[in-house]
Parts: C-alpha cells; structure tokens; sequence
C-alpha cells in the first residue's frame, strides 16, 4: 500500500516580505505607504503575479495592527454589506462578476467612498477592459491602477528555490530548468506543483529528480 505521508510544512501566509517584487515594486510600495484613507486602488495582470497574495498581505497587516477589514470576490453571495468600522474592503477576482455580484460591487465602492473606507481591487484586466457594467469599470479605473508582470526566470527560480528550502527539500539545478522551461512562470501554479511534487516524493520515499517529476506527471496524466 502506498504510504499518504501527513502534510508537515503548512502554506506561508502571504506577506509583503514573501512576495517577490520584481518589476512590481510601484504597486508594492504604494500598498505598504497607504495610510488613513487614499483614492482606491485597482491591481490587475495575468494569474499568477501576485494580485491576490498582495491584497492578503495588506489586509493581514491591517488586521494585525486591530483593524478590521472587509473582502469580496467572485465566490461571495450577494449581498456584500460595507461595517463602518472596516480600514479597508477588497474586491477580488473583478472580471469574474456576475450581474448582481457588479450591483454590490457598485454598492461596496459608493459605500466605501462615503464612509471612508480605503479600497483595493484587482482582476485579470485593466478596468477599461473589464467585463462590468459601465459605472462600476468607470469608478475602478479611478483611483491608482498597477499593471503586474509575470516574473522573469531569474526570479521565478529565486522564488522555487526559497520555497524549497523553507520546507527543507533540495532541487537541483536539473529539476529547477524542468520546471521553468516546461511550465509557465506562474508562481501560483508553480508552488502547487512544487507542494504536490513534494507529497509525491515523500509518499515514495525517493528524492525529487527529474525522473520523479516526470513519473508524477505521468500518473497525473499531465505528462
């Protein structure tokens, strides 16, 4: 029987430190200096550069300092009620909403202005490309918009190999060029591959090569 080893390393929680800045640094700093209330703030870019992880940051650092902060995306049932006693809503996932979903994103937005609320939302386009109704793309183009890129391939294996020696496992330089010039450079879908990369190589007691990585690809029926 196949040994199912327990999972010993839990998900870094995302932070402004974890993330890896690269071209993005703008967007960063704006997030890290916006204090009291500024002009809302629209992060967008492909899956995978960091939009959501950047707005967990944020509201972990809020929420640290006693704050209390509200969050929406496209998994949220409506309705989407603005506390006045929030520091800061976020709107994830914007190209994603429905219709009634784009009502409480109206809502949230005209709320949140009014009651003083900061606002950061992101989605995979820019606003003016954003499958919404009129008023709600016009007001999330508004305020500050950051475009976030990919990283380059530097980067990304920077990111692998951080991620590799928080959980204590060792990937070759064979293993690290497998993964960046056969995959895109999504840290999102790479961090998954590497944690089931990981599960795999423990539930077979072997090391992680490039072999072993083909080997759970082609059980995966990914290979």
């Amino acid at each position: 029987m196949k040994q199912i080893p327990l999972a010993i390393f839990p998900e870094a929680s995302p932070s402004f430190e974890s993330y890896v800045t690269g071209a993005n640094g703008a967007a960063v700093q704006h997030l890290r200096n916006l204090q009291d209330v500024a002009a809302p703030v629209y992060l967008w870019g492909p899956s995978g550069t960091g939009k959501t992880h950047l707005m967990r940051a944020l509201a972990a650092e809020r929420q640290n300092a006693g704050e209390r902060v509200g969050w929406f995306d496209a998994r949220s049932e409506v309705p989407w009620p603005v506390d006045e006693a929030w520091s800061l809503v976020l709107l994830d996932d914007c190209q994603d909403f429905d219709a009634q979903q784009q009502q409480a994103a109206f809502t949230v937005f005209v709320e949140a202005v009014t009651l003083g609320v900061q606002l950061v939302a992101a989605g995979r386009v820019p606003p003016v490309d954003l499958p919404v109704r009129d008023d709600l793309r016009t007001r999330l183009g508004w305020g500050h918009v950051f475009a976030l890129e990919p990283l380059a391939e530097d980067q990304a294996r920077a990111a692998l190999r951080r991620e590799a020696d928080r959980r204590g496992i060792f990937l070759s330089d064979d293993v690290m060029d497998y993964l960046l010039t056969r995959f895109a450079r999504d840290l999102k879908h790479l961090m998954r591959l590497l944690d089931r990369l990981d599960v795999f190589a423990l539930s077979h007691q072997r090391g992680i090569t490039v072999p072993l990585l083909k080997s759970m690809l082609a059980e995966e029926g990914a290979a």
